[in-house]
């Protein structure tokens, strides 16, 4: 009987047991599915944020000023908008409403890329307010917006070509913004370091912001004046070798960089290279003077043409007569700057002019820098071409150096874009120069402005010197008879230097006021005037001669002055 009633009890004990266990595999089984649904989710989500360019993003920029504290370049938050294609409702719906916001979208290619299914595309980049709300007004569902960094030139061209551009990511493409990334802001964000702009230093540049303006507007009008195909301009620090303006016309607007890379909006300064005309026979003239052969005494003759085979060097509108070295100056004499070369030999010439730095490539902040042209032989005819800046092409910066070196006593200094970059650091070759000759070359440069071929670039209250160059334009492997690159190299204060300024334009045109002469004192050498006018009084003093006199130029050529600007 005890048996018996202890039966019932075993089996309720028995049946609550599997019941138990079978409500435990069932929480285990729906315990298991909800973990491998959050993995998968997490995966997913994983995926989706590995699919996301968020890695290209480089964080802030620094901002650029000028040397006076000018802002010159600075970020600005701005949205991006993206969209989850595989999360889209209705996809016509969704391509109806963002070509209805963003005209210029393609509705068939939008439609192409939504209907991949994708985690993630980008709608567009860098987007203005009111499109952002726009979007968000429309109320589309899986679609998203990226906070970002767009670049932004306040002054839109100003500048342009020393600045450089930065590309969709913010990343510095040409100009001074490619050597901020390549000298110290890809090394911090190479390190993880995902900086705001304003945590970052200003970079200080060397150029004055009111110089910038008034060469890049006086250029402009000087190529449309003289309707020439482009033109370039350049203050340098002839002490220290900063530069406070660099122009090239045509610009473009670093605001919209597609632009900067088109064949004609290309730096002229620093990365066109150009035959630079009688210029150089400034140099060919401190090499003949610095040998101890010639002095401003020593009397050449040019009464003839030279002779090499069939080749004939003669003078544009020379004198033909015997003439002495400042004569040769002013008056711009091939032949002078011939002879004296060939005179002194081809090895001196190459060694004169490899030492300062026109044979080499010049490299400054700006990455985009040319190398120049140079003869493969050095021959005789070589020479004598070479001379007076025909049979070399070297980009513009490259001459103004040299020419620098020669009016600051002799020392060579590599220009920079940077204010305050040490000067001990950047100096090439100290005393290329006895005092003496680069004491005559002041001369010279002086004489020439007074009473010369750059005597249209004289500004009162200012002891001006300068030298002119024209030289006929290659075209298609051939000097062209009809198209010149004319140039013109000014030194301010003549007599103590401390500015040196660039003008070039590129196939200028003869006017009637200029009697349709196209070389470089109707054109070059004026431009060059404007600009001294317009900035010197920003940057030194005017000293004006007293009442009892005006200033006195001593001329020992025996002629009161050149033909009105003819010669080159």
């Amino acid at each position: 009987m005890r048996k018996h009633a202890f039966a019932p009890r075993s089996r309720a004990r028995s049946r609550r047991l599997r019941i138990v266990c079978i409500m435990a595999a069932f929480a285990a089984i729906f315990a298991g599915a909800f973990i491998r649904l959050a993995q998968l989710g997490m995966e997913e989500e994983a995926g989706r944020e590995t699919r996301l360019p968020y890695d290209r993003a480089p964080g802030g920029r620094p901002a650029i000023v000028d040397r006076n504290g000018q802002l010159l370049a600075t970020d600005i938050p701005i949205a991006s908008l993206y969209i989850e294609p595989r999360s889209i409702p209705d996809l016509d719906e969704a391509v109806e409403k963002l070509t209805a916001i963003f005209p210029e979208l393609d509705a068939g290619e939008l439609h192409s890329r939504l209907r991949s299914k994708d985690a993630f595309t980008w709608i567009k980049r860098q987007i203005p307010p009111d499109k952002q709300q726009a979007v968000i007004d429309s109320g589309l569902a899986a679609v998203g917006f990226r906070p970002e960094n767009q670049r932004l030139y306040p002054n839109g061209s100003l500048a342009a070509h020393i600045l450089g551009a930065v590309d969709i990511d913010n990343f510095g493409i040409a100009g001074i913004e490619k050597w901020i990334d390549a000298n110290w802001l890809a090394d911090l964000r190479g390190a993880g370091l995902a900086l705001k702009g304003r945590d970052l230093q200003p970079v200080e540049l060397s150029i004055d912001l009111r110089v910038q303006y008034a060469m890049e507007q006086e250029l402009g009008k000087a190529v449309t004046k003289f309707g020439a195909a482009a033109g370039a301009g350049l203050l340098l620090d002839v002490t220290n070798g900063e530069i406070l303006a660099l122009a090239s016309y045509p610009a473009f607007d670093p605001n919209n960089p597609v632009d900067a890379f088109k064949p004609d909006r290309i730096n002229r300064v620093t990365a066109g290279v150009f035959e630079m005309g009688s210029t150089f026979k400034a140099l060919t003239t401190a090499m003949a003077l610095e040998s101890g052969r010639f002095d401003l005494e020593s009397v050449v003759d040019a009464s003839r043409p030279l002779s090499f085979g069939r080749q004939r060097i003669h003078d544009y509108r020379g004198k033909y007569r015997p003439l002495t070295v400042p004569e040769a100056f002013i008056h711009s004499s091939n032949i002078v700057m011939a002879k004296m070369a060939m005179t002194l030999g081809p090895e001196a010439l190459r060694t004169f002019l490899g030492r300062f730095g026109v044979l080499s490539q010049l490299a400054t902040e700006l990455p985009e820098s040319a190398a120049p042209l140079r003869p493969s032989s050095w021959s005789e005819v070589t020479t004598a071409t070479v001379s007076f800046g025909h049979g070399i092409a070297v980009t513009p910066l490259q001459a103004s150096m040299a020419v620098a070196a020669l009016a600051n006593g002799g020392r060579l200094i590599r220009p920079t874009f940077i204010k305050d970059s040490p000067v001990s650091e950047r100096t090439i070759a100290e005393s290329l120069l006895s005092a003496n000759t680069s004491e005559a070359i002041r001369h010279l440069l002086r004489l020439n402005a007074a009473v010369g071929s750059a005597t249209k670039a004289d500004v009162p209250g200012y002891v001006i010197g300068g030298k002119t160059g024209t030289a006929e334009k290659v075209v298609q492997g051939r000097y062209s008879k009809v198209l010149n690159v004319t140039s013109f190299m000014g030194i301010v204060p003549a007599d103590n230097p401390r500015y040196l300024l660039l003008t070039l334009l590129d196939e200028p045109r003869g006017l009637a006021e200029t009697y349709g002469n196209r070389t470089s004192g109707w054109n070059a050498v004026p431009l060059g005037g404007a600009l001294l006018h317009r900035i010197l009084p920003m940057l030194l003093k005017p000293v004006f001669p007293s009442p009892s006199g005006a200033e006195a130029v001593p001329v020992a050529t025996g002629e009161p002055s050149v033909d009105d600007s003819s010669s080159d």
